[in-house]
């Protein structure tokens, strides 16, 4: 925009031209900050004198215009507690023209009265030259004296509040409080005034800077450079000019008084009636103030010192002449008639001009008084003949048709009586709405209010938690990171001194066992054989050696492949070993033998003996390569169960992975209803942008319908009429209406139909379409079926009526869980009070069968309730997937609430706690059997947290029971915390038997910890879903085609003026 070195320059010094060149000074801070605001002020006067000439081109003023009609709205007479100099000069402004008020205001009696020529004496009025005199007057008025003041730039508010003391202390209209010494006291024509002189100079400063011209001046934004046109005022010394604000303030008050001089002038005195801005509150004095202020009174008073009444003498004969009739008829000149009519009427003290005629105040008064008299008078005479002859003819007329008037009555009074009976009906329902209105205006505004302070409170609680789970996941990730590196570098450095270790000692074997087979094999040459079997095992057993050090190295990339080498490797080990133990069966058979040779020849020489400690050593020898073999079978079984470990981990896994994928799938779901509501949520906001908003013809019906909800909302037989209705009505809007701004194409009008979808059909139709051809296309295969663009009312109708059945919807389902809680209660709690009944009392089979009777009952009532809430859904014809949803929503509360209680509660979990409620499950089963599948849907999946807790409570033998077996074939839903609170929990009031063991505590444990960090696994309680399990699309798509040419217009909407019409072609 500007030169920023420029701005720097003009903002931070100051140009001094003298005849040798121009001198640059350096502003000192405070001087800097005087220049910043010069250039801000300048900047603000452009752009406001810029709009307010944009303004006046745009109002379209003719120029050459002679005429010239004009709005003077100025703030009134101020007086405040602080007092600066917008208010002085306010208070100037209305000094003048309150002169000018009072100028001509005299000025137009004194012409009134000469014109006519008559007698008059002066009036006198007050006039306020002298306060004027004090402001404006030169050279040692306030404003000269506050202009001389800001010309020197030492002075201070105290000095020039002491000039003003000074000039003035034998003024009247000026005064000197006495506890200030800068404030001053000016009495205006409404009353005195005090000022605080402390801003005056300030304010009324404003500089002129040759800088700041030439650098906006030279802006490369063509607005800035326009609002600063280049000046041709010639350049002085200093580069500020000063520019009093006070003296344009004066000179701009005088054009307007000499605008206002040219003009004929009319005003207008607005008076506030309270200082409260409350209605129907008078308060007398400050009214009495304001026209003392405004000049109204003083204006009053000099209307009434003249004559206040004045009439041209036509006017005055043609009004009052009625009073002396005889007199004013004979008379050609007005003017005697005139003064000979006012002298009969006794008056005095009036005035006759030449075309009229002055009287004081009170005399028309007078006069109006007896010419309403007169005129009283004479309508009395009027009235009593008039009322003679309509008398006379009304009596005739009677006495003809008097037969007739009582043929007629009766009805008269019928349709009156009828009449009357409709309008109480009316403004009874319309008090109705009203009220209804304003309570759901204040409930609205409420709840947006409540709404708005809990999202603030979660949002911050929610951030907290946030940031500290943040910070937790960090330093567990970290030490993580830290303990996974520590033992792993631990565990590599020991692999691999394992590795070296067992090298270097399998070597060192070897070497033994070869240095012993060559001393063998020079000793004797029968044990050759043997030396080179054994030669072959050292050979083959470096070989495993240098295999398991590659089967180790592998270990890590694929487990799987690992294990069936070693299995392989196993087996190749089991076949050596066995060829093995063959061998030694052979050798002992071969010592057997020798040693029978031994005892024959007992006289063979000592190499024999020593041959035979070889074979002892050869036998050693045997003996630990059996426990080699046995290590390997004892590292295949541990490799073994690794894996098993492994693969509950990845099933474990995949459970998971399925479990995200079904939480996505429900997010998906509840994205896609949000989409479509979003969807109509645009649509209505893009009618209302055009400003169409139309009355919906079907305020009526809901307005109507939602006292009836609210009244009826726990009769459960009325919200399934009502949702019965509501779902139907969606779908037939859904059916008819086509979303807004779909193209159309033109297609032939069908006849207007006689059924009920007929006439909505052409009824739900814009105003802007009847009387043109129909336009429409199919929705769906409904053939004849003309689809109706989607205005905003309909729209809105349809929002509505949606709301309303999710409303139903929800205030149904609320009564069931309100209807089988209690129950569900004692259910849980039923056990435990007839075990100590029993245990108490006797145990007689009428006492059994008494409490199995009670304990039942509560489930039957359970039962009984369901019944009932089906049965009044299929009498109402509610669509099955209504049903199936509402059905399913129940039995999810059913088992959040029996799976809570269980975990909560130590005394529920018990084992014929889970027998019984077992056996309520089972009837709970076979009602849903009966129900159907329509009805029922999945209601017994949604059980099934609590079937198997209650499944792994009666179980036996608890004790023998593995993990894995309790998690994938007893209980796979529950997770881990839910399990060993179960397990805890449990105690056997009926065998005394114990819990799982500790073996299963244990790896409980070590999984509640490896998900610890997780936090939605952490707790362990189950969540009630409250929300609305369908969509409108669900819906539509769930309900079939009905024919409904046979259905007549029901009473409700035939009494509703904005559905007859549904009746036109009935």
């Amino acid at each position: 925009m500007c030169d920023a070195k420029q701005l720097q320059d003009t903002l931070c010094t100051r140009i001094i031209m003298t005849r040798e060149g121009n001198i640059t000074k350096s502003l000192d801070p405070s001087s800097a900050t005087i220049n910043r605001d010069a250039l801000a002020k300048t900047v603000y006067s452009r752009l406001f004198d810029w709009l307010v000439d944009k303004i006046n081109k745009s109002v379209g003023q003719d120029s050459d215009s002679r005429t010239l009609i004009g709005v003077l709205d100025i703030y009134g007479f101020e007086s405040f507690k602080n007092n600066s100099f917008e208010q002085f000069c306010i208070n100037l402004a209305n000094e003048k023209l309150q002169q000018h008020f009072n100028q001509h205001v005299f000025k137009m009696e004194q012409e009134e009265y000469s014109k006519e020529e008559i007698n008059w004496s002066y009036i006198e009025f007050i006039d306020n030259q002298d306060v004027l005199d004090l402001i404006e007057r030169k050279p040692v008025g306030i404003i000269s004296l506050l202009d001389e003041a800001c010309m020197f730039p030492r002075s201070t508010h105290e000095t020039f509040a002491t000039k003003l003391f000074q000039s003035f202390k034998n003024h009247s209209r000026f005064k000197k409080p006495k506890l200030s010494l800068t404030d001053f006291t000016i009495s205006h024509y409404a009353g005195e005034v005090t000022y605080q002189a402390n801003l005056f100079l300030e304010k009324n400063r404003d500089y002129s800077i040759v800088e700041h011209h030439s650098l906006l001046s030279s802006s490369k934004c063509p607005f800035v450079a326009g609002l600063f046109p280049p000046s041709l005022e010639d350049t002085s010394k200093s580069s500020y000019k000063f520019s009093s604000v006070a003296t344009r303030f004066k000179q701009q008050l005088q054009a307007l008084m000499e605008t206002l001089s040219l003009t004929e002038p009319h005003y207008i005195r607005c008076v506030k009636p309270n200082s409260g801005n409350r209605p129907g509150n008078f308060e007398n004095l400050s009214v009495l103030h304001q026209l003392r202020c405004g000049g109204v009174l003083e204006a009053v008073r000099i209307s009434c010192a003249g004559y206040p009444t004045r009439r041209t003498y036509d006017e005055f004969l043609d009004r009052f002449g009625l009073l002396a009739p005889k007199f004013v008829g004979t008379q050609n000149n007005e003017k005697a008639a005139t003064e000979e009519l006012l002298q009969r009427l006794n008056l005095s003290n009036y005035q006759l001009g030449k075309t009229k005629v002055f009287l004081r105040a009170g005399q028309m008064a007078e006069m109006d008084a007896r010419r309403a008299e007169a005129l009283n008078n004479a309508a009395k005479v009027i009235q009593r003949q008039f009322r003679t002859f309509i008398a006379r003819k009304e009596f005739n007329r009677k006495r003809r048709a008097a037969l007739k008037i009582q043929c007629y009555w009766r009805g008269w009074l019928a349709r009156k009586l009828y009449k009357v009976m409709r309008r109480e009906a009316a403004s009874v329902i319309i008090q109705k709405y009203i009220r209804r209105w304003l309570s759901q205006k204040v409930y609205i505004h409420l709840r947006f209010a409540v709404n708005t302070i809990q999202a603030g409170i979660r949002a911050y609680f929610v951030r907290r938690e946030y940031q500290l789970k943040r910070q937790t996941l960090a330093a567990l990730k970290i030490q993580k990171n830290w303990r996974m590196w520590k033992a792993r570098s631990y565990f590599l450095h020991l692999r691999v001194a394992t590795i070296s270790f067992q090298c270097a000692w399998r070597c060192r074997l070897a070497r033994k066992e070869l240095h012993r087979l060559k001393l063998a094999e020079r000793e004797t040459g029968a044990l050759r054989e043997a030396k080179n079997k054994l030669e072959k095992r050292c050979e083959e057993l470096t070989w495993r050696l240098q295999l398991e050090k590659r089967l180790r190295a592998d270990a890590e990339e694929s487990k799987s492949l690992e294990i069936r080498k070693l299995q392989n490797a196993l087996e190749e080990m089991q076949l050596e070993s066995d060829a093995a133990k063959a061998l030694a069966l052979k050798e002992k058979e071969a010592n057997l033998v020798l040693r029978n040779k031994l005892e024959v020849a007992t006289n063979q020489s000592s190499a024999l003996e020593e041959s035979y400690v070889k074979i002892q050593d050869l036998t050693r020898e045997n003996q630990s390569l059996k426990i080699s073999v046995e290590s390997l079978e004892k590292k295949v079984a541990d490799t073994h169960r690794e894996l098993v470990i492994s693969q509950n981990e990845t099933d474990e896994r995949l459970r998971k992975v399925k479990e995200v994928e079904s939480n996505i799938a429900q997010l998906q779901e509840t994205v896609h209803r949000l989409e479509e509501k979003l969807s109509n949520l645009e649509s209505e906001n893009q009618v209302l942008r055009q400003q169409a908003l139309v009355v919906s013809p079907t305020n009526g019906l809901t307005n109507h319908a939602t006292p009836m909800i609210l009244q009826e909302k726990d009769d459960n037989d009325a919200l399934s009429y009502w949702l019965s209705n509501t779902s139907t009505l969606i779908f037939l809007l859904q059916r008819n209406l086509k979303p807004s701004g779909v193209s159309t194409t033109p297609q032939r009008r069908y006849p207007g139909s006689v059924t009920l979808i007929g006439r909505m059909t052409q009824g739900f139709k814009s105003p802007s379409n009847h009387g043109s051809s129909g336009t429409g296309g199919t929705f769906g295969a409904h053939e004849g079926i003309q689809q109706v663009e989607a205005k905003y009312p309909a729209i809105l109708f349809k929002q509505q009526v949606t709301t309303y059945l999710e409303k139903i919807y929800g205030i149904l389902r609320e009564n069931v869980k309100k209807d089988i809680g209690p129950l569900l209660s004692l259910c849980i709690q039923a056990p435990r009070m007839s075990r100590a009944s029993m245990s108490k009392g006797s145990r007689s089979p009428n006492m059994i069968g008494a409490t199995q009777q009670v304990l039942s009952s509560h489930w039957h009532s359970i039962i009984k309730i369901l019944n009932s809430l089906l049965s009044k859904l299929r009498a109402n014809h509610v669509p099955p997937l209504l049903v199936c949803k509402l059905f399913t929503q129940v039995f999810s509360f059913i088992n959040v609430q029996l799976f809570n209680s269980l975990l909560l509660r130590r005394e529920c979990c018990s084992f014929s706690n889970g027998e019984y409620i077992k056996s309520g499950l089972a009837e709970l089963e076979q009602w849903i059997c009966e129900a159907s599948e329509q009805y029922a849907g999945t209601s017994w999946d949604e059980l099934r947290y609590i079937r198997q807790a209650v499944g792994f409570l009666v179980i036996h033998q608890k004790a023998k029971k593995t993990l894995d077996e309790i998690m994938q074939d007893i209980c796979p839903v529950l997770t881990v915390q839910q399990l060993y609170r179960i397990s805890t929990m449990y105690w056997d009031d009926k065998y005394g038997t114990q819990s799982v063991s500790r073996e299963v505590f244990a790896s409980m444990k070590m999984m509640m910890t490896r998900s610890s960090q997780n936090a939605s696994a952490n707790t362990f309680l189950l969540d009630d879903d409250t929300s609305i399990p369908f969509s409108v699309d669900e819906l539509t798509k769930g309900m079939s085609d009905v024919d409904l040419s046979d259905v007549e217009t029901p009473p409700l909407l035939r009494d509703i003026s904005a559905f007859h019409f549904l009746q036109e072609n009935t």
